[in-house]
């Protein structure tokens, strides 16, 4: 018998952490486990194609908000191509109401639920050697019916076996890892919120495990722990493991900032650079909001405790907003990203509320006058605090907020911008606007012209001049692209003789031909160390790998 355990990834770049678990622990057992892997960008024939070829007796689909009306899709067309093969589904978009759920669909089986112990004896019962109705957390048809056989317990943590196999290709990677499963907090939108309780691994095992991933060279791991560090002994172990480590691999955590202890925070000092980043749900910095969605904090503990890691500057933090929640609008909504946006973490997350099945906060949504989509992600559409019209306008915010401050490629433009606006919500809204009225966000521009966008953007908006933006939109420009082939927009006020005979100066100090020269006429480092403006020719050679070096100096 053979199995193909399937996963659609929302990113080719993303590995599947529950086909995985189930290969692994059925890994003794006398079957084909196969594990096949795409992503939503890709043709929906070519997959089907790709999973009849496989030959499959079973296909397992791992189901996500993301993926789940494709597989529904790809269900349907498995069905007509070959009836006999067989189809289960498991995962958090079908554990909620499964009874409901499999009578919607064209497959036969569903694991509600954690899924290692269920799958390994629906593989019992495949195999003849158990009977399906004592199969516990599994749903399946009988005669047009579909029976279910009851919730199963929670698994001991110690049961789980390790996913990840030694001759896996992992390069370019991001691989998930998880060192706990459930969440000691209740949040309304979360659908940890519906299991309680939080249960471990040992952390030396995960030491163990962690070593397997420096050793394959992996470049980024990241964690699905809900909340990493609601086990003080737990995180420091863990955090003191990989910063002890010789490796290029970075680690990705999500947790609770207010809850971090002072003896974390001395540990976290001394993490090496970009070895860890941080994701912070702050999801608001209205107390009374947070209370609302059962987040029993104030703003204030997690801009603490977020301020203090900022000030190790060597771990990368992500803060999220969520627009839409309950008792929240626009103008408190305007306040949080301003609050937030002042602390100047490396990445702001615009989200927007998303009603998931089974979570209290769907099911209180009548409370708020909530209108969201009856289709997957579920998002909200207004409440009766926020209208469809101002989510819109957060839309355009969050678009130009991802792609211009997340990329950290055009920090000093920004710098140059936002003293010229009332707040930095201002100036995100009307660069929003902007790009709306130009038609940006429904097309693809170019790299270049996302840099030519703040030229255009001044001149109509703000009726400026471009002469310093221009200096400033450069510098910026050639910090982070190829030197080669730079646009027309940016000036080059050197002449071929001007640039040879200020390079004879610099012979013998560097290789030359690794080299762009750029003369400014802005102080280019006083603007960025004190945001000053001051005309004063400066000079910096770009490196094609992105090194910068002011040689004002060296010139005569």
């Amino acid at each position: 018998m053979k199995v193909l355990l399937t996963a659609i990834n929302s990113k080719f770049v993303h590995s599947n952490l529950a086909v995985r678990y189930l290969k692994a622990f059925t890994k003794d057992m006398d079957y084909t486990a196969q594990i096949r892997e795409f992503s939503i960008n890709d043709r929906e024939e070519n997959i089907l194609e790709e999973i009849i070829k496989e030959k499959p007796d079973v296909v397992a689909f791992s189901t996500y908000i993301w993926n789940i009306e494709m597989i529904k899709k790809l269900s349907n067309l498995i069905k007509i191509v070959d009836k006999n093969i067989e189809i289960i589904y498991g995962g958090p978009e079908v554990s909620y109401d499964s009874n409901k759920i499999l009578g919607e669909l064209v497959g036969d089986y569903i694991i509600e639920g954690e899924g290692e112990k269920t799958y390994r004896e629906f593989i019992e019962y495949k195999l003849g050697k158990k009977s399906i109705s004592s199969i516990r957390g599994l749903y399946y048809k009988e005669n047009g019916e579909v029976i279910a056989n009851g919730k199963r317990p929670l698994m001991n943590m110690d049961e789980i076996i390790f996913p990840y196999e030694e001759n896996e290709n992992l390069d370019n990677k991001i691989v998930y890892y998880e060192g706990s499963r459930g969440c000691p907090f209740n949040c309304k939108y979360c659908l940890s919120s519906t299991t309680h309780g939080v249960r471990f691994l040992d952390s030396e095992r995960v030491k163990k495990e962690l070593k397997f991933f420096i050793d394959k060279k992996v470049r980024l791991v990241k964690f699905v722990d809900r909340t990493f560090n609601c086990n003080h002994k737990f995180s420091m172990a863990v955090w003191e493991f990989l910063i002890n480590e010789e490796t290029n691999t970075q680690f990705h955590f999500e947790i609770s900032a207010d809850i971090l202890k002072s003896k974390e925070l001395e540990l976290l000092r001394k993490a090496p650079k970009d070895r860890f980043q941080f994701e912070v749900g702050v999801q608001t910095t209205n107390d009374d909001v947070l209370n609302r969605i059962n987040r029993f904090v104030n703003f204030s503990d997690i801009k603490e405790k977020v301020c203090e890691l900022l000030e190790i500057k060597n771990i990368k933090q992500h803060l999220d907003l969520i627009a839409g929640l309950p008792g929240e609008n626009y103008n408190s909504f305007e306040r949080s990203f301003n609050e937030v946006y002042i602390i100047r973490p490396e990445e702001i997350q615009l989200g927007f509320l998303k009603l998931l099945k089974g979570s209290s906060m769907r099911e209180e949504a009548h409370l708020y006058d909530m209108k969201y989509s009856p289709y997957p992600p579920y998002e909200i559409l207004s409440t009766k605090d926020i209208s469809y019209d101002e989510l819109l306008i957060l839309k355009k915010v969050e678009g130009v907020v991802d792609k211009y401050y997340n990329s950290q490629k055009f920090n000093n433009i920004i710098k140059y911008f936002i003293p010229k606006f009332k707040n930095p919500f201002d100036f995100y809204l009307a660069l929003g606007n902007f790009f709306d009225k130009k038609g940006y966000f429904k097309r693809n521009i170019g790299n270049s012209e996302y840099y030519k966008v703040f030229l255009d953007f001044n001149l109509e908006i703000l009726k400026g001049d471009n002469f310093i933006l221009g200096d400033i939109l450069k510098f910026d420009y050639l910090s982070f692209n190829k030197k080669r082939g730079m646009p027309d927009f940016l000036e080059r006020p050197l002449t071929k003789n001007q640039e040879q005979e200020i390079k004879s100066q610099l012979r013998g100090k560097y290789s030359l031909k690794d080299y762009q020269l750029e003369i400014f006429s802005v102080n280019i480092n006083k603007f960025i160390n004190e945001g000053e403006i001051v005309m004063e020719k400066t000079y910096f050679l770009f490196a094609h790998e992105g090194e910068v070096i002011d040689v004002t100096s060296q010139i005569c």
